[in-house]
């Protein structure tokens, strides 16, 4: 189901409002050590990263793309998901001021747009969907990409500490927020799927959405640390799509 002029920007706006909601849910959140830099760049990252929902979430779609958590040199810099610099300005044509969390890490701060820093995940993800569609406009038809949870978070030597990681009694609450915020962007978008990017986030979909009639896949994530991923990611992506029966074109 498709929608035009004063009902896509509704609907745009709606979704902007629930990205919004989940930034004050998750704002009174405290993490304990390992956990020592929190980054929500739905605040700091405000302006790219709504400008990607005014114009790519304003139509209902089929597939959702699940993302984890914003990567240090991707969603942390430009507000987009799985959002490395060159395809968010190159091929979504996204670019915008981003201001700095309250507390940053030294040794990864936020520099926005001029981040010289490459997320391959990001790379790879956009990479795979470039090529595939060719525009943004042919892939956002159709499909979307999310992020389940909204936050960076990193340990004292800079390192990158996942959501599924961090101490039980502070995770609850993090992915209870997560989940409420991911059923109303389903309610918004009415996919027939939510793809998830690795086992956790199609996990937590599954969990979030039970009772509905989604559907929920899972592809390999593209991060370098996942032995099984590498520069033919994408076509392993688009096996595994086919394999689940997924057809996002």
């Amino acid at each position: 189901m498709g929608a035009s002029g004063g009902a896509s920007d509704a609907l745009a706006e709606r979704v902007c409002a629930v990205s919004r909601s989940l930034a004050r849910s998750v704002a009174p959140l405290r993490f304990s050590a390992p956990v020592r830099f929190v980054y929500n760049p739905l605040v700091y990252a405000r302006r790219p990263h709504e400008i990607y929902l005014r114009r790519h979430a304003a139509t209902r779609k089929r597939v959702i793309f699940l993302g984890m958590n914003p990567g240090p040199f991707g969603m942390a810099q430009t507000g987009v998901p799985f959002g490395a610099v060159e395809p968010v300005r190159g091929w979504l044509r996204i670019e915008a001021p981003v201001g700095r969390p309250p507390r940053e890490h030294p040794k990864r701060p936020v520099q926005g747009f001029a981040c010289s820093r490459n997320e391959v995940s990001g790379a790879r993800l956009w990479g795979a969907v470039a090529e595939r569609f060719g525009t943004p406009e042919r892939f956002f038809r159709r499909c979307f990409v999310a992020n389940l949870c909204p936050l960076l978070f990193l340990e004292a030597s800079g390192r990158n500490r996942t959501p599924d990681k961090l101490r039980e009694g502070e995770r609850g609450p993090l992915l209870a927020a997560c989940r409420r915020h991911l059923g109303r962007l389903v309610d918004l978008l009415r996919p027939e799927w939510v793809v998830g990017v690795g086992a956790f986030a199609a996990d937590q979909a599954r969990e979030a959405l039970r009772g509905t009639p989604v559907r929920i896949a899972r592809i390999l994530h593209p991060s370098p640390a996942n032995p099984r991923a590498g520069a033919e990611w994408g076509l392993r992506a688009a096996r595994e799509l086919a394999e689940q029966g997924v057809c996002p074109s």
